[in-house]
């Protein structure tokens, strides 16, 4: 790498990635048995440790700084924010059942919006109170940039686990639903407050309600066209090559429609990605199609969630040696878990006399809210500036324990949730 002068070339940087991934992939597999992304996230934190491990034991390696020129070879900002998310929205997109999610429309819509406008605003609260107290510059703007990042849930280690235990379908598709809108949403927010911090102009509501309207609601309809074509041209013909092909031009082709429309490209995935998993799945396709389908989209997220996690991990090695920031990201665990507990908690205490899920959902989706790939990716995909490395290792932590902590407790906490009559869904 820098030791002679190599420059990576994006294939370069895929392929050492894609082998990391594959090897560790296997070692967890082999070994230590966890899921995937656990297992995952806790080999990439083992590997970024033994870097830092073997510089220290070796004071004249340069392998830490050949790490992070790696790392600093890499367009993130244009890789994840221009690509990847998309892939990730589509592929969850796929597996939500949208005659359920009907039926938990009003808790998903509240949720996914309001809820994750309530998150970001008291994690971005909560979190500039914090660098103040340990005396970090962190501007504000920053601080709730760190607060939409981190609101997004990823529903997939949860939904393996509803499947499991005694929870009705409808709660499942609330939980998968409102995970898949509140990404969508919280990229978007997200977009508009990176924009205002790099730009320096004030954000005033009204601005930042219209852009988020146009974002919005230019993806929702942008989802709906391009959805909607790929689902007649797929019930059209029946060979599963050229169907998957088609689901890969609407992933690729849409949002590179979405950039220069101005308009939200995880929106818009997310909205095409019910489309096919649903009307296209139910009345374009043979089951050849939808198995092959399936099974190369569930491919793709794994594949990108695995290289994620991986990333996080190595992308630990570059940031400063503060201890300050170690601190700032465990404090920041509770302050996530208590936002997402009120942006749940109230909407589902306004909603109560339409949808009444007991015990079960508030535990569920608090609890069971998992903070994975989209946080990262985000985190990843931030332009350098002083307040990166302070969102980073904020992310990174907080994902850490969201991944390792909430998703190797969520099954046991449902079981006994579950296991008691009186609790259980309708």
């Amino acid at each position: 790498m820098s030791g002679g002068g190599l420059a990576l070339t994006p294939f370069d940087a895929a392929a050492i990635l894609i082998v990391l991934a594959a090897v560790l992939g296997y070692l967890n597999y082999r070994f230590l048995k966890l899921p995937s992304s656990i297992g995952l996230t806790v080999m990439g934190a083992v590997a970024s440790l033994m870097v830092v491990g073997i510089d220290r034991l070796m004071p004249g390696s340069d392998f830490s700084h050949d790490i992070v020129t790696f790392i600093a070879g890499i367009d993130f900002h244009t890789t994840l924010m221009d690509g990847m998310l998309s892939f990730l929205l589509f592929a969850g997109a796929l597996h939500v059942d949208w005659r359920e999610m009907h039926r938990g429309r009003w808790p998903i819509l509240i949720l996914s919006t309001l809820g994750v406008a309530l998150s970001t605003l008291l994690v971005g609260g909560g979190f500039m109170l914090l660098a103040g107290w340990l005396g970090l510059a962190v501007p504000a703007i920053w601080c709730f940039i760190f607060g939409a990042l981190i609101s997004p849930t990823d529903p997939v280690s949860v939904m393996g686990v509803l499947k499991k235990v005694s929870v009705s379908p409808t709660l499942e598709a609330t939980v998968a639903g409102e995970s898949l809108f509140n990404d969508g949403v919280g990229v978007v927010i997200f977009t508009i407050l990176l924009s205002a911090a790099l730009s320096g102009e004030p954000l005033t509501i009204s601005h930042g309600a219209s852009l988020f309207a146009v974002e919005a609601g230019g993806g929702i309809a942008l989802g709906l066209a391009i959805g909607w074509i790929a689902f007649l041209m797929m019930r059209s013909i029946d060979d599963y090559k050229v169907e998957v092909l088609i689901s890969l031009a609407v992933v690729m082709g849409g949002y590179a429609i979405a950039h220069p429309l101005h308009v939200s490209g995880p929106v818009a995935m997310a909205v095409a990605g019910l489309i096919i998993g649903n009307a296209g799945v139910a009345h374009a396709m043979s089951d050849v199609t939808r198995d092959y389908l399936h099974k190369f989209w569930d491919l793709i997220d794994d594949i990108l969630n695995t290289v994620l996690f991986l990333l996080i991990g190595l992308e630990v090695v570059t940031i400063p040696g503060d201890m300050r920031l170690v601190v700032l990201g465990v404090a920041a665990i509770p302050l996530a878990l208590l936002s997402r507990s009120v942006s749940v908690v109230l909407p589902l205490r306004v909603i109560r006399p339409l949808h009444d899920y007991g015990r079960v959902a508030p535990v569920t989706l608090i609890w069971g809210g998992l903070r994975g790939g989209i946080s990262i990716a985000l985190a990843l995909g931030l332009p350098d500036s002083p307040a990166r490395s302070v969102v980073l290792a904020a992310t990174y932590i907080v994902v850490l324990f969201s991944v390792i902590v909430q998703g190797g407790t969520i099954k046991l906490v449902l079981e006994k949730l579950t296991a008691q009559p009186t609790e259980k869904t309708s």
